[in-house]
């Protein structure tokens, strides 16, 4: 089953989910366009109304404002490759907040922040059922399903803060969508072509295979520590071809449509835009550099 979030185009209010099908969009009662209402039931509801043309849509994020985005970083063997380290021994884990959300087909700004603005497009898990302290083999009970997440990354910021909360976090970069594809469609996720590309050009062609730790193994993974709750998501990494490691690097700039498609599910476009005015940041970092002369904790 297809599962979209979606409004009237153009329209500023209205917002629905609805079952993507041949005949169109069916939309389903009650969830004022938030998926996370849908979780905790054993059948999706329907008021019976006309399928909608999706032509005559726009469409939204599916989980506007998920509990938790658990990223994945470093989980492709081709991912690891290009940059010439190992694969690790362990899935490393980040966050994203729900402020990085945004909607397919939204502009991301580029901040002033950067030069180095990347795109990395990745398989969400969609999380369905609590989950605390499980193992692999009852994992894949607390799936609901899959959507596409691009986690769009500052690389400047990633390697000067040596952590990756602002690279990663900043406002609008986290776009998901355009569907909720259920588990009993695509299983653990396993052998999904994934692919970006920039303006046309492809960037990134690979597949879920190369995941170095699967879905089961990162819900264990990551339940030990954090329970995971209806409405999460775990975005399980991206594969080589990124911008950042291409020869010579490549990177985002206004204009530039980004676009995001795994087998399966759909594909995932956005626009970037330029924050204005697009001066340097010298200022602020010299106000940082004053709260520090000044002893301010940090």
């Amino acid at each position: 089953m297809k599962l979209v979030a979606f409004a009237p185009d153009g329209a500023a209010t209205g917002a629905r989910v609805g079952v993507l099908t041949d005949a169109g969009i069916q939309p389903i009662d009650d969830t004022d366009g938030d998926l996370r209402r849908l979780l905790d039931r054993s059948a999706l509801p329907s008021g019976g109304e006309p399928a909608v043309d999706p032509a005559t849509v726009r469409y939204l994020a599916p989980l506007p404002r998920p509990g938790k985005i658990v990223c994945i970083g470093l989980n492709f063997r081709d991912h690891c490759r290009e940059q010439g380290i190992a694969a690790p021994d362990y899935p490393m884990l980040f966050a994203k907040f729900g402020n990085a959300v945004s909607h397919p087909g939204d502009p991301v700004t580029r901040p002033r922040a950067t030069e180095k603005l990347d795109l990395e497009c990745e398989l969400a898990v969609v999380i369905g059922r609590r989950a605390s302290r499980i193992g692999p083999e009852e994992a894949m009970e607390a799936v609901f399903g899959y959507t596409v997440l691009n986690d769009v990354t500052m690389r400047d910021l990633q390697r000067e803060d040596r952590q990756w909360l602002r690279a990663k976090g900043s406002d609008g970069f986290a776009p998901i969508g355009p569907a909720v594809v259920t588990r009993d469609e695509l299983g653990e996720g396993r052998g999904l072509r994934v692919r970006s590309s920039v303006n046309g050009e492809a960037w990134q062609d690979s597949t879920t295979d190369e995941m170095i730790f699967d879905v089961p193994t990162l819900i264990a993974f990551v339940s030990r520590t954090l329970t995971l709750e209806p409405g999460d998501l775990i975005a399980t990494g991206t594969p080589a071809g990124v911008g950042h490691f291409q020869d010579p690097p490549r990177y985002l700039v206004d204009g530039d449509v980004m676009r995001c498609e795994i087998e399966g599910i759909g594909v995932l476009e956005n626009p970037v835009v330029d924050e204005i005015p697009r001066t340097d940041d010298h200022a602020a970092a010299a106000g940082v550099a004053e709260l520090r002369s000044a002893g301010t904790p940090r």
